[in-house]
Protein backbone atom coordinates (compact mmCIF):
# COMPACT_ATOMS: atom_id res chain seq x y z
CA UNK A 1 0.00 0.00 0.00
CA UNK A 2 1.34 3.45 -0.90
CA UNK A 3 2.57 5.72 1.84
CA UNK A 4 -0.14 8.02 3.22
CA UNK A 5 2.07 11.06 3.77
CA UNK A 6 4.42 10.78 0.78
CA UNK A 7 2.65 11.99 -2.34
CA UNK A 8 4.11 12.30 -5.86
CA UNK A 9 7.17 14.21 -7.06
CA UNK A 10 7.19 17.80 -5.81
CA UNK A 11 10.38 19.13 -7.37
CA UNK A 12 13.80 18.18 -8.67
CA UNK A 13 17.05 19.80 -7.59
CA UNK A 14 19.76 20.60 -10.12
CA UNK A 15 23.04 21.40 -8.39
CA UNK A 16 24.97 24.20 -10.09
CA UNK A 17 28.32 25.83 -9.41
CA UNK A 18 27.38 29.35 -10.51
CA UNK A 19 23.78 30.18 -9.65
CA UNK A 20 23.47 33.36 -11.68
CA UNK A 21 25.08 31.87 -14.78
CA UNK A 22 22.79 28.82 -14.52
CA UNK A 23 19.70 31.04 -14.25
CA UNK A 24 20.78 32.91 -17.38
CA UNK A 25 21.32 29.64 -19.25
CA UNK A 26 17.86 28.30 -18.39
CA UNK A 27 16.23 31.61 -19.30
CA UNK A 28 17.96 31.19 -22.65
CA UNK A 29 16.10 27.88 -23.06
CA UNK A 30 12.75 29.62 -22.75
CA UNK A 31 12.05 29.20 -19.05
CA UNK A 32 10.72 31.89 -16.73
CA UNK A 33 13.11 31.88 -13.77
CA UNK A 34 12.19 33.28 -10.37
CA UNK A 35 14.23 35.96 -8.60
CA UNK A 36 17.09 34.42 -6.62
CA UNK A 37 16.16 33.07 -3.20
CA UNK A 38 18.47 32.82 -0.19
CA UNK A 39 17.89 30.01 2.28
CA UNK A 40 18.18 30.17 6.06
CA UNK A 41 21.69 30.99 7.32
CA UNK A 42 22.50 27.49 8.58
CA UNK A 43 21.86 26.12 5.07
CA UNK A 44 24.17 28.57 3.29
CA UNK A 45 22.51 27.95 -0.06
CA UNK A 46 20.52 29.87 -2.63
CA UNK A 47 18.21 28.94 -5.45
CA UNK A 48 16.24 29.89 -8.51
CA UNK A 49 12.99 28.08 -9.22
CA UNK A 50 11.24 27.21 -12.46
CA UNK A 51 7.58 26.72 -11.58
CA UNK A 52 5.10 24.49 -13.40
CA UNK A 53 1.54 23.47 -12.52
CA UNK A 54 1.92 21.13 -9.54
CA UNK A 55 5.67 20.64 -9.53
CA UNK A 56 8.84 22.58 -10.27
CA UNK A 57 12.55 22.55 -10.96
CA UNK A 58 15.08 24.12 -8.62
CA UNK A 59 18.55 25.38 -9.50
CA UNK A 60 20.50 25.10 -6.24
CA UNK A 61 23.95 26.37 -5.34
CA UNK A 62 26.16 27.19 -2.38
CA UNK A 63 26.41 30.83 -1.30
CA UNK A 64 28.31 30.38 1.98
CA UNK A 65 30.02 27.14 3.03
CA UNK A 66 28.36 25.65 6.13
CA UNK A 67 28.31 22.28 7.83
CA UNK A 68 24.85 21.71 6.41
CA UNK A 69 25.89 22.14 2.77
CA UNK A 70 29.08 20.07 2.97
CA UNK A 71 27.46 17.15 1.08
CA UNK A 72 26.33 19.55 -1.64
CA UNK A 73 29.81 20.98 -1.98
CA UNK A 74 31.23 17.48 -2.26
CA UNK A 75 28.70 16.59 -4.95
CA UNK A 76 29.48 19.77 -6.90
CA UNK A 77 33.18 18.98 -6.76
CA UNK A 78 32.32 15.91 -8.84
CA UNK A 79 29.76 17.36 -11.25
CA UNK A 80 26.76 19.59 -11.79
CA UNK A 81 23.41 17.96 -12.40
CA UNK A 82 20.22 16.51 -11.02
CA UNK A 83 21.17 15.23 -7.59
CA UNK A 84 17.98 14.95 -5.53
CA UNK A 85 14.24 14.64 -5.94
CA UNK A 86 11.69 15.90 -3.43
CA UNK A 87 8.34 14.26 -2.88
CA UNK A 88 5.39 16.28 -1.62
CA UNK A 89 4.40 15.49 1.96
CA UNK A 90 1.25 16.79 3.59
CA UNK A 91 2.72 16.30 7.07
CA UNK A 92 6.50 16.06 7.44
CA UNK A 93 6.45 14.76 11.02
CA UNK A 94 3.91 12.09 10.15
CA UNK A 95 5.92 11.16 7.07
CA UNK A 96 9.04 10.56 9.13
CA UNK A 97 7.07 8.40 11.57
CA UNK A 98 5.50 6.46 8.71
CA UNK A 99 8.87 5.59 7.19
CA UNK A 100 10.44 4.78 10.55
CA UNK A 101 7.56 2.39 11.28
CA UNK A 102 8.59 0.53 8.10
CA UNK A 103 12.19 0.27 9.31
CA UNK A 104 13.52 3.11 7.13
CA UNK A 105 15.76 5.47 9.14
CA UNK A 106 14.21 8.74 7.94
CA UNK A 107 15.36 11.95 9.66
CA UNK A 108 13.62 15.24 10.35
CA UNK A 109 11.53 17.22 10.07
CA UNK A 110 13.73 20.29 9.52
CA UNK A 111 12.14 23.74 9.21
CA UNK A 112 13.57 26.50 7.06
CA UNK A 113 12.50 29.40 4.90
CA UNK A 114 13.58 31.95 2.33
CA UNK A 115 12.36 35.41 1.30
CA UNK A 116 10.41 35.69 -1.94
CA UNK A 117 10.26 38.78 -4.16
CA UNK A 118 6.65 39.28 -5.26
CA UNK A 119 5.92 40.31 -8.88
CA UNK A 120 3.91 43.35 -7.78
CA UNK A 121 6.60 44.53 -5.38
CA UNK A 122 7.40 43.69 -1.79
CA UNK A 123 8.49 40.40 -0.29
CA UNK A 124 6.96 37.40 1.42
CA UNK A 125 8.44 34.34 3.09
CA UNK A 126 8.32 30.81 1.74
CA UNK A 127 8.39 28.34 4.62
CA UNK A 128 8.94 24.59 4.48
CA UNK A 129 9.42 21.48 6.55
CA UNK A 130 11.46 18.67 5.03
CA UNK A 131 12.54 15.19 5.96
CA UNK A 132 15.13 12.90 4.43
CA UNK A 133 15.54 9.26 3.64
CA UNK A 134 18.86 7.94 5.03
CA UNK A 135 21.99 9.11 3.20
CA UNK A 136 22.79 5.50 2.33
CA UNK A 137 19.45 5.17 0.51
CA UNK A 138 20.33 6.60 -2.89
CA UNK A 139 18.97 4.34 -5.65
CA UNK A 140 21.45 4.56 -8.54
CA UNK A 141 22.91 7.61 -6.79
CA UNK A 142 19.63 9.56 -6.57
CA UNK A 143 19.01 11.38 -3.28
CA UNK A 144 15.49 11.54 -1.83
CA UNK A 145 13.66 13.85 0.54
CA UNK A 146 10.15 15.15 1.08
CA UNK A 147 8.90 18.70 1.35
CA UNK A 148 5.86 20.14 3.11
CA UNK A 149 4.95 23.57 1.77
CA UNK A 150 3.66 25.74 4.59
CA UNK A 151 3.21 28.80 2.35
CA UNK A 152 2.39 27.33 -1.03
CA UNK A 153 1.02 30.65 -2.30
CA UNK A 154 4.49 32.16 -1.98
CA UNK A 155 6.06 29.48 -4.19
CA UNK A 156 3.47 28.81 -6.92
CA UNK A 157 3.18 32.40 -8.12
CA UNK A 158 1.13 32.62 -11.36
CA UNK A 159 3.48 35.08 -13.04
CA UNK A 160 6.30 32.54 -12.71
CA UNK A 161 4.35 29.63 -14.17
CA UNK A 162 4.16 30.84 -17.79
CA UNK A 163 7.14 29.87 -19.96
CA UNK A 164 8.06 30.83 -23.53
CA UNK A 165 8.77 27.14 -24.23
CA UNK A 166 5.32 26.12 -22.98
CA UNK A 167 6.71 23.94 -20.17
CA UNK A 168 3.93 22.94 -17.79
CA UNK A 169 5.00 19.84 -15.85
CA UNK A 170 7.60 17.19 -15.12
CA UNK A 171 6.78 13.94 -16.93
CA UNK A 172 9.74 11.62 -16.32
CA UNK A 173 13.01 11.54 -14.42
CA UNK A 174 15.39 9.21 -16.26
CA UNK A 175 18.11 7.68 -14.10
CA UNK A 176 21.19 5.90 -15.44
CA UNK A 177 21.88 2.67 -13.57
CA UNK A 178 24.28 -0.22 -14.04
CA UNK A 179 21.36 -2.48 -13.04
CA UNK A 180 18.10 -0.68 -13.87
CA UNK A 181 15.89 -3.35 -12.31
CA UNK A 182 17.78 -3.21 -9.02
CA UNK A 183 17.73 0.60 -8.95
CA UNK A 184 13.99 0.68 -9.58
CA UNK A 185 13.37 -2.01 -6.96
CA UNK A 186 15.34 -0.05 -4.38
CA UNK A 187 13.37 3.12 -5.03
CA UNK A 188 10.08 1.22 -5.01
CA UNK A 189 10.94 -0.21 -1.59
CA UNK A 190 11.79 3.24 -0.21
CA UNK A 191 8.48 4.79 -1.30
CA UNK A 192 6.25 1.70 -1.00
CA UNK A 193 5.45 1.47 -4.70
CA UNK A 194 5.92 -1.06 -7.51
CA UNK A 195 8.69 -1.27 -10.13
CA UNK A 196 7.35 -2.17 -13.57
CA UNK A 197 9.31 -3.20 -16.69
CA UNK A 198 9.15 -1.15 -19.88
CA UNK A 199 9.30 -2.64 -23.37
CA UNK A 200 12.84 -1.38 -24.02
CA UNK A 201 14.35 -2.86 -20.86
CA UNK A 202 13.94 0.20 -18.65
CA UNK A 203 12.13 0.00 -15.30
CA UNK A 204 9.51 2.52 -14.17
CA UNK A 205 8.36 3.55 -10.72
CA UNK A 206 5.30 5.82 -10.52
CA UNK A 207 5.71 8.53 -7.91
CA UNK A 208 1.97 8.89 -7.23
CA UNK A 209 -0.83 11.42 -7.61
CA UNK A 210 -0.30 11.59 -11.38
CA UNK A 211 3.10 13.25 -10.90
CA UNK A 212 6.35 12.43 -12.70
CA UNK A 213 7.52 8.85 -13.10
CA UNK A 214 11.02 7.59 -12.36
CA UNK A 215 12.59 5.53 -15.16
CA UNK A 216 15.79 3.55 -14.53
CA UNK A 217 17.75 2.55 -17.63
CA UNK A 218 21.23 1.81 -18.91
CA UNK A 219 23.21 4.07 -21.21
CA UNK A 220 22.33 2.20 -24.39
CA UNK A 221 18.63 2.50 -23.63
CA UNK A 222 18.98 6.18 -22.81
CA UNK A 223 20.79 6.72 -26.12
CA UNK A 224 18.01 4.89 -27.99
CA UNK A 225 15.38 7.09 -26.31
CA UNK A 226 17.27 10.25 -27.25
CA UNK A 227 19.00 9.45 -30.57
CA UNK A 228 19.13 13.09 -31.60
CA UNK A 229 20.97 14.34 -28.51
CA UNK A 230 24.59 13.93 -27.41
CA UNK A 231 25.07 12.14 -24.08
CA UNK A 232 28.16 14.20 -23.31
CA UNK A 233 28.15 15.64 -19.81
CA UNK A 234 26.03 12.87 -18.29
CA UNK A 235 27.17 10.77 -15.32
CA UNK A 236 27.93 7.06 -15.57
CA UNK A 237 25.25 6.56 -12.91
CA UNK A 238 22.62 8.90 -11.54
CA UNK A 239 19.75 11.09 -12.70
CA UNK A 240 20.50 12.05 -16.28
CA UNK A 241 17.44 13.35 -18.12
CA UNK A 242 14.22 15.24 -17.51
CA UNK A 243 11.27 14.81 -19.84
CA UNK A 244 9.01 17.86 -19.61
CA UNK A 245 5.48 18.37 -20.82
CA UNK A 246 4.84 21.42 -22.97
CA UNK A 247 1.60 22.96 -24.15
CA UNK A 248 3.36 24.22 -27.29
CA UNK A 249 5.93 21.90 -28.82
CA UNK A 250 6.68 24.33 -31.66
CA UNK A 251 7.50 27.06 -29.15
CA UNK A 252 9.68 24.66 -27.18
CA UNK A 253 11.53 23.60 -30.31
CA UNK A 254 12.11 27.22 -31.28
CA UNK A 255 13.29 28.17 -27.79
CA UNK A 256 15.76 25.29 -27.75
CA UNK A 257 17.25 26.21 -31.12
CA UNK A 258 15.43 23.94 -33.55
CA UNK A 259 15.05 20.62 -31.71
CA UNK A 260 12.76 19.48 -28.86
CA UNK A 261 15.73 18.49 -26.71
CA UNK A 262 19.06 19.83 -25.51
CA UNK A 263 22.16 18.01 -24.26
CA UNK A 264 23.40 18.13 -20.70
CA UNK A 265 26.23 20.46 -21.75
CA UNK A 266 23.62 23.23 -22.22
CA UNK A 267 21.60 22.57 -19.07
CA UNK A 268 24.02 22.13 -16.15
CA UNK A 269 24.44 18.40 -16.52
CA UNK A 270 20.80 17.49 -17.35
CA UNK A 271 19.55 16.28 -20.72
CA UNK A 272 16.17 17.95 -21.39
CA UNK A 273 13.43 16.70 -23.70
CA UNK A 274 10.03 18.27 -24.34
CA UNK A 275 6.88 16.32 -25.22
CA UNK A 276 3.52 17.83 -26.16
CA UNK A 277 0.78 17.31 -23.55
Amino acid sequence: MALRHVIGVDHVMVLVRDLDAAAAAWRGLGFTVSPRGTHSAHMGSGNYTIMFGEDYLELLGVLVPTEHNAPMRAALARREGLDRVAFTTDDAAAGVAELQAKGIAATGPIAFGRPVELPGGGTAEARFQVFHWPQSARPAGLGLFACQHLTRENVWIPALQAHANGACRLLRIEVLAADPQAGAAELAGLVDRVAEPEADGAWRVASGAGRADFVFLDRATLAARHPDVSLDGLPQQGAAALVLGTTNLAAATAALGGAPAVPATRANGVLLRFIAV
